[in-house]
């Protein structure tokens, strides 16, 4: 169930405005041009967008770029309650075993076709077969069936208390909606073309991999009238042009943004922060109020981290502290210490079970490690130089591993090559690896089905592919569950199998800074950064 009244830590709010500094997620300035005016927002996003398929990949690079191209049936709000986007209304039947969905009138594709219900069944079906939440979801439902051009039904074998939460989800992956015909893609295989029939346009002929991705205003799009809460509600742009510019080096990027040839840095590196703040023309501000927790994910198909005393010695090896220092430098931007799996200030907090990352212990690491069998073979690391949260977290896990004795290789690479290759199952030695780092947004992490990262499904789980019959067993429980009590002694019983298993290991839970430009307005409170209803002075 997607909770409710989430609790933001007070610690942690390094700005005093923390829920209006999501403004900080999209800014723009008007560019003249001799022939037409124009108002453009140029960002510079926390990563290069090389793979354009947010079903096929959980990047936010790809989802930030999803939601400027795509819709949902489904959004949520800023109170974290799911609310109809292209939806027009559903109904439920009495015994809630069945959905009946209708489109909204006057939805068009960027190519002029009409969305019709058999391009959201498609798609749904698709990311459902992809997505965590959607493979719960699809596990007690007898699938979706086309009714008419606007009007689709899904049927359950069961009633089910997150199936709304499921299509309404706000972060990787996001169930959009795309033409059928691209939507018939494998699951497993990117989309060949990007068509959506959001609020802007991919201009594909000026996209420029490693430099500059352009969107433009699709004029046909037809916002809701609600305001913008969020993903929900009216997504007006009142910008012409958005223009990701993507500058690898932190200083080049900053450097961009107090010329004024950028407007928005989405991610600037924390060393940097003074000289942002030393700009009077600059806002900077912790957007997400909600947090972040940062990742090492294992790959569970190849020695050592297979057996689990090896990710469990991984576990006792490293520091939190050791971490957020490195990443983010300041302790106003994280939190001391947080044992929760499924983040601290939200509706599961607990700690159960988190001694290991509590109470770094190098020499019960390298009894662990012994046990495991570890007999010295090669540890591949994937390390995006890129993208400081990231890189930052490769270098301390590395150096804690070599201080228990493993033979540590650090893959150096930008983040979108990252991303494609922790999609590789090949074992290290042949192009694969055994750990990358990441990072995931409060949203996703809130509770067990939501965080997909402890999904344990085997083949169909999330990179790294853990097998766990316990843990699924657990999560299924708590899908089922109504009574939030109840859930929680679920939750209490899963993070210690969790602590044990170790799916990956939650580094720390931190605020990111974003630095934008005061030339802005109308822009939105989100965890994730929205570009539509800005506008540009």
């Amino acid at each position: 169930m997607m909770q409710r009244n989430v609790q933001t830590r007070p610690k942690a709010r390094p700005r005093a405005s923390l829920w209006a500094a999501t403004a900080a997620l999209a800014a723009g300035v008007i560019a003249a041009d001799a022939a037409e005016a124009q108002s453009v927002l140029r960002v510079v996003p926390h990563a290069d967008l090389r793979n354009i398929d947010p079903i096929w990949t959980t990047a936010y690079i790809t989802r930030n770029h999803g939601y400027l191209v795509f819709d949902t049936l489904f959004a949520l709000d800023e109170n974290l309650e799911v609310q109809p986007q292209m939806a027009e209304g559903y109904e439920v039947s009495d015994d809630g075993l069945e959905y009946t969905f209708t489109l909204r009138e006057g939805l068009t594709f960027h190519d002029g076709e009409p969305v019709t219900a058999e391009d959201a069944v498609a798609s749904l079906e698709r990311w459902a077969a992809r997505d965590g939440m959607g493979q719960k979801l699809m596990s007690v439902a007898e699938g979706f069936e086309v009714v008419d051009e606007r009007t689709f039904t899904l049927t359950l074998t069961e009633p089910y208390g997150l199936v709304l939460e499921s299509l309404g989800k706000i972060s990787s992956n996001v169930p959009f909606i795309m033409p059928a015909r691209l939507a018939e893609t494998s699951p497993s295989e990117q989309i060949s073309e990007v068509i959506g029939s959001g609020p802007f346009r991919f201009i594909e002929e000026e996209w420029q991999p490693g430099n500059l991705v352009v969107y433009e205003r699709f004029e046909d799009y037809v916002p809701r009238e609600e305001p913008a809460s969020y993903a929900a509600g009216g997504k007006v742009a009142n910008v012409d042009r958005v223009e990701w510019r993507y500058i690898p080096d932190p200083a080049t990027a900053t450097q961009a943004l107090l010329a004024g040839e950028v407007d928005l840095y989405e991610q600037p590196a924390v060393d940097l922060i003074p000289m942002i703040e030393a700009d009077p023309s600059i806002i900077l501000e912790t957007v997400d109020p909600l947090g972040t927790q940062g990742v090492i994910r294992f790959n569970f198909l190849h020695p050592p981290f297979d057996n689990k005393y090896a990710r469990q010695a991984a576990m006792w090896a490293v520091s939190q502290q050791d971490y957020m220092f490195a990443i983010l430098g300041n302790p106003e931007y994280f939190e001391e210490f947080c044992g929760a799996y499924f983040m601290c200030g939200g509706p599961f907090e607990t700690d159960v079970g988190s001694e290991p990352l509590r109470e770094q212990n190098l020499d019960r690491a390298r009894e662990l490690l012994e046990q495991a069998g570890y007999d010295g073979e090669e540890v591949v690391i994937l390390d995006p130089t890129d993208v400081p949260v990231a890189h930052g977290q490769a270098l301390v896990t590395a150096q804690a591993l070599r201080e228990i004795g493993m033979n540590v290789r650090v893959a150096a690479m930008d983040w979108a090559t990252m991303t494609s290759r922790r999609a590789v199952r090949d074992a290290p030695a042949d192009g694969g690896w055994n750990i990358f780092p990441t990072w995931w947004l409060a949203v996703d992490q809130l509770n067990p089905i939501s965080n997909i990262s402890v999904a344990a499904s085997g083949d169909t789980a999330w990179f790294g592919w853990p097998e766990n019959e316990r843990i699924e067993e657990l999560r299924d429980q708590f899908a089922r569950e109504t009574d939030q009590e109840a859930q929680r002694a679920i939750v209490e019983e899963l993070q210690e199998e969790l602590f044990d298993f170790v799916p990956y290991i939650p580094t720390g839970q931190y605020y990111q800074p974003t630095a934008y430009r005061e030339n802005v307005s109308g822009v939105m409170e989100a965890p994730v950064p929205f570009f539509w209803n800005i506008e540009v002075q």
